[in-house]
């Protein structure tokens, strides 16, 4: 698979449109930019018919993204909506700031080098270097991985603040996919703690048996892991008594990052 090193295009196809969520999105726009409006404005304004407008409005009210008003009984966009638009804003200065980085970590370790961040159950990956190897890990972007499996999930939770590192492992599932997976909270939160001593987390085949991974956080200027850096690539060539050796490699390129995002205090990602 070749891909180019951004990923991020408008547009797209026919073939592949979807109505209702792209009557979803003008819902989404209308607010934006008519603040509070009712069911029957909403109808009328985007030509739609009420009962679809109802149904839209009451998805997005139910998933987080609109506020009510009970006595006017209007609709206007939600606070969640700010989170994400200011997810964007910190991805896209992140990415700007790791590109480089991700590229010249692959050339160090021959291996397929990622960065990802956390979102409300999981982490998410945002870039990555694709290996050169005729044997290679390659992830969608965009792609979702467990917390209690993934080491670059690992490496971002040990250095959370514990009310909200617990808040996000409330609706972990700990599901098993191998014989190495970890299975427990009290488990996985002993792991952290390892994690947190040592600077990296790793990933020992837990979710895909044949894959090894090694990660480290990042952090931006206000000492927050907000992302994290790791190596993938198939266990034979990533044994775990090279390790300790990878981990050098990708908390030092981590730190590249964390030092560009107006990090100083690099004795924690040590």
């Amino acid at each position: 698979m070749t891909k180019s090193h951004s990923r991020f295009e408008q547009g797209g196809s026919e073939r592949y449109h979807v109505p209702n969520l792209a009557r979803a999105l003008r819902v989404l726009e209308l607010l934006a930019a008519r603040s509070e409006q009712s069911i029957s404005e909403i109808a009328e304004v985007l030509e739609i018919p009420r009962n679809s407008a109802f149904r839209i409005v009451t998805t997005l009210r139910d998933n987080g993204y609109l506020d009510r008003d009970q006595s006017e009984k209007t609709y206007r966009l939600s606070r969640k909506l700010l989170s994400l638009g200011h997810a964007v804003v910190e991805n896209e200065g992140l990415l700007a700031h790791s590109i480089d980085v991700l590229f010249d970590l692959r050339d160090a370790t021959g291996e397929t080098a990622l960065i990802a961040t956390l979102v409300e159950d999981g982490g998410v990956v945002l870039e990555q270097a694709i290996s050169n190897q005729a044997v290679k890990v390659s992830i969608q972007i965009g792609h979702r991985f467990p917390l209690h499996t993934a080491a670059p999930a690992k490496a971002m939770l040990a250095y959370l603040p514990a009310a909200f590192r617990n808040r996000m492992l409330k609706t972990c599932d700990f599901k098993k996919y191998t014989d190495a997976t970890i299975t427990s909270r009290d488990a996985l939160l002993a792991e952290l703690d390892e994690v947190k001593a040592q600077g990296y987390a790793v990933d020992r085949g837990e979710e895909l048996p044949d894959l090894h991974c090694v990660a480290a956080p990042v952090f931006d200027h206000r000492s927050r892991p907000i992302a994290s850096v790791w190596v993938t690539g198939p266990s034979p060539r990533m044994p775990q008594s090279e390790f300790g050796n990878l981990a050098q490699v990708v908390t030092d390129h981590a730190r590249r990052i964390s030092r560009r995002l107006g990090y100083t205090d690099l004795s924690i990602a040590s």
